[in-house]
């Protein structure tokens, strides 16, 4: 399980070290094997271990090809779905379309999403979760959905 957001670097060859607490998680169940792809709401990256992919896949594949927002949802997610192998120092390499769509320097940050981890340029982070805390201060945020939930 993956939780909280990790200050990383991205290098000079487009590589990024998974933080060392999970990498031994990623290598038991997956032997390193992970697939990034695109956020399609958002200008950031899905980082996905093998196994939490493959049941991304299924759901994609059970999908419409005649539907054209469920073709279009396929072909974004599936198109740039990139399979990465954890390197012997716990790198992995993001492709060139990858960063350039979630506009990635060299600061990123590494947000584990339980299931997943969210790759976000450092400047785009911050500017979301502020937003994120903005609205979620107001009254009416989803109001209907979250009345049965605690913290």
């Amino acid at each position: 399980m993956f939780r909280g957001a990790t200050a990383v670097n991205l290098d000079s060859k487009g590589r990024v070290a998974i933080p060392t607490r999970y990498r031994a998680e990623i290598l038991e169940k997956n032997q390193g094997q992970m697939v990034c792809t695109v956020d399609i709401r958002q200008s950031c990256l899905l980082l996905y271990p093998l196994d939490e992919w493959e049941k991304i896949e299924q759901k994609l594949l059970a999908l419409s090809n005649f539907d054209p927002t469920q073709r279009r949802l396929q072909r974004v997610m599936l198109g740039h779905a990139t399979e990465c192998e954890m390197d012997a120092q716990g790198r992995i390499l993001l492709s060139g379309p990858l960063r350039q769509h979630a506009k990635l320097e060299k600061g990123l940050m590494l947000v584990g999403q339980l299931n997943k981890f969210e790759i976000w340029s450092d400047v785009e982070w911050h500017t979301q979760i502020a937003e994120d805390i903005e609205i979620g201060s107001s009254t009416d945020f989803a109001a209907d959905a979250l009345n049965d939930f605690s913290l």
